[in-house]
């Protein structure tokens, strides 16, 4: 049995449809379930639901064989899987953001994010020294109330930093949901593991 981890919310329901046209026999209930651990002995798989920062924990300790993450975390953690295809799903992207017109402070600049290390990477490779100061919601209320300069954040439509007053000002990468693996899991489960990427890469919605 082939054990995937997902993320709860927009990624797994779109890994969902994708896997259903990929002609995997998902119960109609699957998307309903309020279950962590679902299984589908018809397809002999079981799907774990977590948080999406988890789920690279999840492949990377061996407990799911793959897994379904965006970028993002793929980026800010840096684990131990493999990353097999590029399911262009969930797309967004990582941006820097800030009120209108609102300089950078010169003595000691603040950048508010749940996302520390790609921030602190991108912005060392601008040349920027800055003090990263890490959240994990609502990061759109940094620079409102002065707690941060510029914030680091995934951006989708936009909606969320216009309805704050605020404008994305950089763009730092183009974010998609990716098919992880486990490298054992890979060495092992090899036939099964690539049966599944050819069957879904066959009906990746194209870009």
């Amino acid at each position: 049995m082939l054990t995937i981890a997902m993320p709860k919310g927009r990624i797994f329901e779109e890994a969902v449809e994708l896997l259903r046209r990929a002609d995997y026999a998902l119960p109609p209930e699957f998307t309903e379930s309020r279950k962590l651990v679902i299984d589908v002995p018809e397809e002999n798989m079981r799907f774990i639901l977590a948080k999406p920062m988890d789920v690279v924990t999840y492949v990377e300790h061996g407990v799911a064989d793959l897994g379904i993450a965006g970028k993002d975390v793929l980026m800010e953690e840096e684990r131990d899987v493999y990353e097999l295809l590029d399911l262009q799903i969930s797309r967004c992207h990582l941006a820097v953001a800030g009120l209108p017109g609102a300089k950078m402070n010169e003595i000691a600049p603040r950048v508010a994010t749940k996302y520390p290390n790609i921030a602190s990477t991108y912005f060392r490779e601008q040349g920027e020294q800055v003090e990263i100061i890490r959240l994990n919601g609502s990061i759109e209320l940094a620079p409102l109330i002065g707690l941060a300069d510029r914030i680091v954040d995934i951006v989708s439509t936009g909606r969320t930093l216009r309805e704050n007053g605020l404008v994305e000002l950089e763009r730092i990468a183009e974010v998609t949901s990716r098919l992880i693996v486990n490298p054992a899991s890979y060495r092992l489960n090899g036939g099964d593991i690539e049966r599944l990427v050819d069957r879904l890469a066959a009906v990746i919605p194209q870009p």
